[in-house]
């Protein structure tokens, strides 16, 4: 692969491996079905470029199908990056058979992070930290290294994330990080620092809006939303790309990552603050 400028590397978590300040989301190009082609050449542009973190879902289509095209293929790379995967299952057994489907379709033995997803409602806590729940499951992976972390996912309640930070033995969050949030208050105050003071690993998603921040002509690019992003007191920011033009741009803002003042900050909140409750549309209603 072409030689490229380093990314730098952040520590995980406190005792966990370095990694890039971005990642290779499940979104994008990955995020689609028939695919292959293109889905490869992202994740390959990822690899070239430096970035060490890649996400994946059995919810998104075939991502976790491209990855296992990927990854038996470069096991140097593989032995280096971290590949995060998630469940939905809200119970151990259904839990424990995703795992297992994750790391046959991903062509590998093992995920560095594992995920409990897209926590919505009281009623999904109550189930995954139940008798037989979810969580049962992610802990048993994580005692017997079929994962190296275990960690949780929202973005529809952060009274319901903050819960999961606060309650359960996880190692990560991932919660939406853009100038919306920061205008609505909720996860980028109560649940980010909940998972600072518990030194959990921070990822930021969201952080494009899905595409719909995006606003040239306010100023608002997907560089300007990115920076934004790490400019906040997280470990790293997952992007979906959708072919390698953009995984370049991606990697830029890392290599030109100048921290946002608050004024400046500020600035880009004030595009947000008249329509943030209705842009935050993966909130729950």
């Amino acid at each position: 692969m072409e030689e490229v400028t380093p990314l730098g590397t952040v520590p995980f978590r406190p005792d966990g491996p370095r990694v890039t300040r971005v990642g290779l989301g499940g979104e994008g190009i990955l995020r689609t079905s028939g695919r292959s082609l293109e889905a490869v050449e992202v994740i390959e542009a990822a690899l070239s470029e430096g970035i060490t973190y890649f996400d994946s879902a059995p919810a998104y289509a075939q991502c976790e199908d491209y990855h296992g095209r990927v990854w038996p293929r470069h096991p140097e790379a593989r032995a280096r990056v971290v590949v995060a995967g998630k469940s939905a299952s809200r119970d151990r057994e259904g839990a424990l058979r995703d795992l297992h489907r994750s790391l046959q379709r991903m062509g590998t033995d093992r995920l560095d992070l594992w995920q409990i997803h897209d926590l919505r409602t009281r009623e999904d806590l109550s189930a995954i930290e139940a008798p037989g729940g979810a969580l049962e499951a992610f802990v048993e992976a994580r005692s017997s290294g079929k994962v190296g972390a275990i960690g949780v996912t929202g973005h529809h309640d952060p009274r319901v994330l903050t819960h999961a930070v606060v309650h359960w033995p996880v190692d990560a969050v991932l919660l939406p990080v853009n100038p919306v949030e920061a205008v609505l208050g909720g996860f980028l105050d109560v649940t980010l620092e909940a998972a600072r003071e518990k030194g959990l690993a921070i990822l930021g998603m969201k952080v494009l809006g899905g595409g719909e921040y995006l606003s040239p002509g306010a100023g608002v690019t997907a560089e300007v939303l990115i920076r934004f992003a790490l400019s906040q007191p997280i470990s790293l920011a997952v992007v979906g790309c959708g072919n390698p033009r953009e995984v370049r741009t991606l990697a830029s803002c890392v290599r030109d990552h100048r921290p946002m003042t608050p004024d400046e900050q500020e600035a880009l909140l004030d595009v947000f603050r008249p329509y943030a409750r209705k842009l935050a549309f993966y909130r729950g209603r």
